[in-house]
């Protein structure tokens, strides 16, 4: 009889220890409600083994096997990729604001502006080709238009500077994701060779892979050992087991699309190996919608704003040549400088002499032709001649119909980001309904396994007063 009464305090017990494991995981879900990536934990108890045999075998209580974490593998896996394409377009995004920043023409007096007010000086000079105070107006404007394209210069080769600078800091962080990523597989691996399961160590892990996708496209996979594996989108090994392999932002040479000294991201398989270039390569996160505008758009801007310039300067300075100045002679190029198509924005400059001596602006075609405008009639016209893109538009139609494209790409990724930020709120959401921590639930199991605590105790105390008993029938 003492035996079975010995039993019933080992259920006792067993069913304390289980409601003491049960309310501690309670515990450290509650603490966790805000840690982000975490996935709730519940106590696994199963009947324990029953004693006796045939027809009388008698239960002898549950037994606490293992604490795991609510957690659907599937729903994380397709977060992390919705995650990584808003990282795309958020990447995007901020650099086409940043571009659009460049062409502001609805708050300030931008670059149309300037054209304008230049093409409108020569206007005013030919109704009057020999006022002195509207050749020094010709020259103002057409100072103030050197002055914007010099600027557009600047600005968009300083948005090419902070993107590289960017890609530096988003590569180091890929790094230290990676890096930490490494270790968490060691630590997950240590806990699960032994049986157990690495709960904590798991959401850290999963909580870093989303992290790490928001950066750069990947792809990854759990082996056997309970390992991830990770690489880029185009097979480049980040991590494998306890090791990361790391990325580097390097200044290259330039290439087609990409400007001379831009970075170009660089993979080394080990200390050792020839580094590969990924940067062609990388297609997804922020790492990726960044690369993709510095390279494209920044690039395709770049282009249109030096065609433009150079468009400009070439044709005014036909004409100019064409004419005849205050003083009689032969006109020289109104701007200088210029060279090539490429870089035109930023090296257009006024002719030294025509800044030093107004005189030497061309208003006339004919020598000693008092009166004389034509040249000043057809350097007005090239406004709105169909020069640009062979005939095709004007230098005002291609202006315009450049920032409006501009507008339209940021708008149009703007109600992408938006689109893409439902989504991942919506899976959001649904993880947080099935893996999140509800308080309400927590401290109902709380007081419910509270309340085992209790009954296990009165379990023992019970037994305990029937050992008791049974010691004093043998006194008697």
């Amino acid at each position: 009889m003492s035996a079975r009464i010995g039993t019933s305090m080992n259920v006792g017990q067993r069913a304390m220890m289980n409601s003491q494991a049960a309310l501690q995981t309670v515990s450290h879900n509650i603490a966790n409600k805000n840690t982000e990536g975490y996935s709730r934990q519940q106590v696994e108890t199963f009947s324990n083994f029953p004693n006796g045999a045939g027809k009388m075998r008698v239960g002898t209580g549950a037994r606490a096997v293992t604490v795991q974490r609510v957690n659907n593998p599937y729903l994380e896996k397709q977060l992390a990729g919705e995650k990584s394409q808003l990282g795309f377009l958020n990447g995007q995004n901020v650099a086409l604001m940043r571009l659009e920043q460049v062409y502001n023409e609805q708050q300030v007096d931008g670059l149309n502006s300037s054209i304008g007010k230049f093409f409108n000086s020569f206007r005013e000079l030919s109704t009057n080709p020999e006022s002195m105070p509207k050749r020094i107006a010709v020259k103002e404007s057409a100072d103030l238009l050197v002055r914007d394209f010099n600027r557009v210069g600047e600005q968009l080769a300083d948005i090419r500077k902070e993107a590289n600078g960017q890609a530096q800091v988003q590569v180091n962080e890929i790094n230290s994701v990676t890096q930490e990523i490494a270790s968490l597989n060691m630590q997950v691996q240590k806990v699960e060779i032994g049986g157990g399961f690495a709960n904590d160590e798991r959401d850290r892990r999963d909580a870093l892979l989303k992290n790490l996708g928001e950066l750069i496209d990947i792809k990854w996979a759990e082996g056997k050992d309970s390992t991830v594996t990770i690489s880029t989108a185009d097979d480049a090994i980040l991590v494998v087991g306890n090791e990361a392999r790391k990325l580097e932002a390097v200044s290259t040479p330039g290439r087609e699309n990409k400007a001379e000294g831009d970075f170009d991201i660089m993979y080394y398989h080990n200390e050792y190996a020839e580094p590969m270039v990924l940067t062609d390569r990388i297609r997804g996160g922020k790492l990726g919608g960044l690369l993709s505008v510095r390279d494209g758009d920044v690039t395709e801007f770049e282009r249109k704003i030096d065609m433009l310039s150079f468009e400009i300067a070439n044709r005014v300075n036909d004409l100019h040549r064409q004419g005849h100045n205050a003083y009689n002679q032969r006109g020289e190029d109104f701007f200088s400088h210029v060279g090539g198509q490429d870089g035109a924005s930023g090296t257009i400059k006024i002719n030294p002499t025509i800044l030093g001596d107004v005189g030497r602006i061309v208003a006339g075609a004919d020598p000693n032709s008092p009166g004389d405008n034509r040249i000043a009639n057809m350097i007005s016209d090239v406004q709105h001649s169909k020069s640009m893109l062979d005939g095709a538009t004007s230098i005002d139609e291609y202006y315009n119909g450049m920032v409006a494209e501009l507008g339209l790409r940021t708008q149009n990724i703007n109600g992408m980001v938006a689109t893409q930020e439902g989504v991942v709120n919506q899976l959001e959401n649904l993880r947080e309904s099935y893996s999140g921590v509800n308080i309400d639930e927590e401290i109902a199991s709380m007081i419910e396994w509270q309340k085992q605590f209790d009954a296990s105790a009165r379990i023992i105390r019970t037994a305990d007063e029937m050992l008791d008993t049974v010691i004093n029938i043998r006194r008697y």
